[in-house]
């Protein structure tokens, strides 16, 4: 059983953080994970990384890919796209050795905050701009209850303090992005 200290809760749905997976690994055996790069990002790509890991534990070999890409990932990491990759390929992998089957909050789509990532790039597009109005009125929306969860919850596992009394949705979002780009760059 995974430890609730490594449960995130964003937007009413439970993620399990890389470091929660690691630490179950561990727990049941695992010997050794390794990465190997399937695609280097490149604009032939639309720079978008592929890894491939593969967690052993005894006899199994438990093998998954990850992907990353600036469309994918928050601003604050599309400089580390190969890492994110290589994480999420990882946190996938373990998830099947863990058998573990609640989603990584490596393998969200952090650049997509409005929840259409079944949707392509073309669709987002037309529907941000369909909803800007919106956007506009989202500034001076308080954060929701969740988002303010989130962010006690990541401030705290960081050590680091964070005033709230000035948050609206839209900035309550993106400290989150922050903080979890600050979380995982310490990983």
């Amino acid at each position: 059983m995974i430890d609730d200290r490594f449960i995130i809760q964003l937007q009413g749905k439970n993620y399990v953080t890389y470091e929660g997976l690691l630490d179950q690994a561990h727990q049941l055996g695992l010997e050794s994970i390794k990465v190997d790069v399937v695609q280097l990002p490149d604009e032939t790509n639309n720079m978008t990384a592929v890894c491939r890991a593969a967690a052993k534990t005894g006899d199994k070999t438990f093998i998954d890919f990850g992907d990353a890409s600036p469309d994918s990932v928050g601003q604050h990491l599309v400089p580390h796209i190969l890492r994110m990759a290589s994480t999420r390929a990882k946190a996938r992998a373990l998830r099947d050795m863990t058998n573990i089957g609640i989603t990584a909050i490596e393998e969200l789509d952090l650049s997509d905050r409005d929840g259409n990532r079944d949707q392509s790039e073309g669709q987002r597009t037309r529907e941000r701009k369909k909803t800007a109005p919106r956007a506009a009125a989202e500034d001076s929306d308080a954060p929701t209850k969740r988002q303010l969860q989130t962010i006690s919850d990541l401030s705290q596992s960081l050590n680091v303090p964070v005033d709230i009394d000035k948050l609206n949705k839209k900035t309550a979002g993106d400290l989150i992005a922050h903080l979890l780009d600050q979380k995982y760059k310490r990983n």
